[in-house]
């Protein structure tokens, strides 16, 4: 079986290490001449909407996937009349749209923050006594890690803001006072079986992920479950989902979803019985899902920027290394470490060491 990847980083690079011991071969579209799964995979080097390419990948591949949403939804549309493309072109549309995503929770009765549409400086004036400060400005379309984002404090700040989106339609959001930032990591294949994993807890900085711990027992894996269960089968949803999500009050609120593998389940690679990576694959070739059981406590530490030497992270007993071939660039997510035992102090202790290591090397 052969695998079309439309994008070729790291995540594309972590489903075809997860897919070699299954027999499987891969195949990934991607711009780029050095990107991460080259030397794993197949390359076909150009843009995601060259229709000869397109034609290729589903010529050559037994089912397409992505690794990340913002490969333009007309491609899935074009790639899914050739070959079997999972997740479906209208999870994609979804998800690359903020107001559509927004809506799309409120319709299936997950909660959300205040939001409300903004196409002019007159729009943000308007709603901001309803959504009220601070605020967070956001385009609609393509922003990740902080992009495309600009917090909102006063009244004063709206015309710059605006500026600075250039137009773009966008959506305005009402900060929420969560507790903790969470997610959850589930996998639906075609017939309909769904294997969630643990909740994981998340910290952020600048926008950007920095940690992620799995969670034992947590209260709220119950609620989450629901939620993500509520999305999987309205979109019809095959592959790996995350959600991600707000607690507030003892309760769970929606921030977005990715339709795709995501950094926060990267611990499930050491620390599940069964990785997302794996799952996701298991998932759109409609095979049984495996365990998502944690072995012991697990997280996971990302490298922005530049990474520490690779003597020094694997000094830490019980660390593993993931390295993207990706060259240091400011802002960069170039490498992530996990951290897997079954000693709660001692985790506590390694993966604090990571984040130092994280923290000396950080250049975001």
């Amino acid at each position: 079986m052969k695998i079309g990847i439309l994008g070729g980083g790291q995540l594309a690079r972590m489903l075809a290490l997860a897919g070699y011991p299954l027999g499987l071969e891969f195949i990934v579209l991607d711009p780029s001449a050095d990107a991460g799964a080259i030397p794993l995979a197949e390359h076909l080097h150009g843009a995601y909407d060259d229709e000869a390419l397109l034609a290729q990948l589903a010529e050559k591949a037994d089912v397409v996937t992505y690794e990340f949403e913002n490969v333009p939804a007309q491609v899935a549309e074009f790639l899914s009349s050739h070959t079997q493309v999972y997740p479906s072109a209208n999870a994609l549309a979804v998800a690359q749209d903020r107001l559509l995503e927004k809506n799309f929770f409120h319709q299936i009765n997950i909660p959300t923050a205040r939001f409300a549409p903004i196409d002019n400086l007159a729009d943000l004036e308007k709603v901001m006594p309803d959504i009220g400060y601070p605020a967070i400005l956001k385009s609609r379309r393509m922003g990740y890690d902080g992009k495309g984002q600009i917090v909102l404090k006063s009244t004063d700040d709206l015309a710059s803001a605006w500026n600075s989106m250039q137009e773009a339609p966008s959506i305005v959001e009402g900060f929420v006072a969560f507790s903790r930032e969470v997610s959850i990591i589930a996998a639906r294949r075609p017939s309909g079986e769904i294997a969630f994993y643990p909740l994981s807890e998340n910290k952020h900085r600048g926008g950007i992920l920095r940690v992620s711990e799995a969670c034992h027992d947590d209260a709220l894996q119950t609620q989450a479950q629901e939620y993500v269960t509520r999305l999987l089968e309205t979109l019809d949803y095959v592959g790996v989902i995350a959600l991600e999500l707000f607690e507030v009050d003892g309760g769970l609120v929606a921030n977005e979803f990715a339709p795709r593998v995501h950094n926060s389940g990267h611990w499930t690679i050491e620390g599940s019985e069964t990785s997302q990576f794996e799952n996701h694959l298991r998932a759109i070739l409609d095979l049984p899902l495996g365990s998502t059981q944690t072995r012991g406590f697990a997280g996971m530490v990302n490298f922005i920027g530049d990474v520490a030497s690779s003597e020094q992270v694997l000094s830490l007993s019980h660390a593993h290394l993931h390295l993207y071939a990706k060259q240091p660039r400011k802002g960069r997510k170039v490498a992530h470490a996990t951290v897997r035992t079954d000693d709660k102090e001692e985790f506590t202790r390694i993966l604090k060491g990571l984040v130092a290591l994280a923290n000396q090397t950080d250049n975001s």
